[in-house]
């Protein structure tokens, strides 16, 4: 960890350095899941050519490697630098509702750079950021994860411990931040709905959680002016009563606000997860 934070005193401009050998060596010696990245874009954009999906492909692991830097500057960014690279739009929309003794659901995305939006937000909110996270199977770079995440008071819940962690806290307002694109785990209950031109399955306990105790849920959309530099704008995706709505209602209009947010900033989503490593018929057999 003191090599890290060491690294992290550097600026950013100089990690940026580490970032563009590091792309390098990823994509053109390496060639790191370049096989998945261009099978899930030629599944996601499928009217555009050879030579546009490969310029979307070159900048997507140039965003990879930045994020690897921008991580390493996040565990020692002042509150100065985090305000003005990660900007927040709107985000009244999750604070007002706290005050007022509102808990609201956070859907979000893995665009990038999805750590420094947990930052942002944390800084303004302090441990009425709720993250649940998935916890790594290697202890170095959990707690290393853990410290980053929890920089500015947020409050930290690993997901097999969420369920019961909600219903004992289920009185106090907080925003609760969910990664509602993450593959579900085996055994849990799915959705599958067509997502990016692919059957895909989705966990819906953020449309559960929203329905069953009448909570609010907001999306924030991703954009990147130019490098190391963020924009996240809060948008109501959905709000009680739900008495009326459909079955998976909440779940596709998270959808439909992530396709949008793809196709507007298409080099931000992470395309090197194996986001359709099971399909449908795998799961029946």
């Amino acid at each position: 960890m003191f090599f890290f934070k060491t690294l992290s005193r550097l600026n950013l401009s100089i990690l940026y350095i580490f970032s563009d050998i590091l792309f390098f060596f990823a994509y053109y010696v390496i060639g790191y899941r370049k096989k998945v990245v261009r099978e899930n874009l030629k599944f996601a954009f499928p009217s555009k050519t050879d030579v546009q999906r490969k310029a979307i492909e070159k900048r997507f692991f140039r965003n990879l490697t930045d994020s690897f830097a921008e991580t390493i500057k996040l565990l020692t960014m002042d509150r100065e630098e985090l305000v003005q690279r990660f900007r927040l739009v709107n985000p009244e929309l999750v604070s007002e509702k706290i005050e007022n003794g509102i808990t609201v659901i956070g859907m979000q995305a893995h665009f990038f750079n999805w750590e420094g939006h947990e930052l942002a937000m944390s800084f303004q909110i302090g441990p009425k950021c709720e993250v649940v996270y998935l916890k790594i199977n290697n202890p170095f770079f959990d707690r290393f994860m853990k410290t980053l995440r929890g920089r500015h008071g947020a409050t930290l819940i690993e997901r097999n411990s969420f369920s019961r962690n909600f219903l004992a806290n289920r009185d106090k307002p907080r925003l609760i931040v969910l990664a509602a694109d993450q593959r579900p785990q085996f055994g849990e209950i799915r959705y599958w709905t067509t997502f990016l031109n692919r059957e895909t399955a989705f966990f819906e306990g953020g449309e559960k959680l929203a329905k069953r105790f009448n909570h609010p849920v907001v999306y924030a959309e991703i954009t990147k002016p130019k490098r190391g530099h963020y924009i996240f704008e809060y948008r109501v995706l959905s709000s009680p009563p739900y008495q009326d709505s459909r079955p998976h209602s909440i779940t596709e209009q998270y959808i439909e606000a992530v396709e949008a947010n793809v196709f507007r900033e298409p080099s931000l989503y992470l395309w090197s997860h194996n986001r359709w490593k099971q399909s449908k018929v795998e799961r029946k057999s």
